[in-house]
């Protein structure tokens, strides 16, 4: 059973940063559907919490140079 998570992002300024976040959190295992929002300012990321973590995924956006405030 796969698990939904929302969170903002801090830092996205085109549609270019939408594609690298989507690209790199789509990459994980376990990661089911990424859909990143510009306009909105955050992400939502299904995935299989047996395979991967909301931590994991979060990590991942901060690693391509993006703040997910707490």
């Amino acid at each position: 059973m796969s698990e939904t998570i929302q969170f903002k992002i801090e830092g996205m300024d085109c549609g270019s940063c939408v594609k690298q976040i989507e690209a790199a959190v789509g990459a994980v295992a376990g990661v089911e559907t990424v859909k990143v929002s510009l306009a909105e300012n955050n992400a939502t990321v299904s995935f299989d919490p047996t395979k991967t973590s909301k931590a994991a995924v979060i990590e991942v956006v901060e690693d391509e140079g993006f703040d997910v405030p707490a």
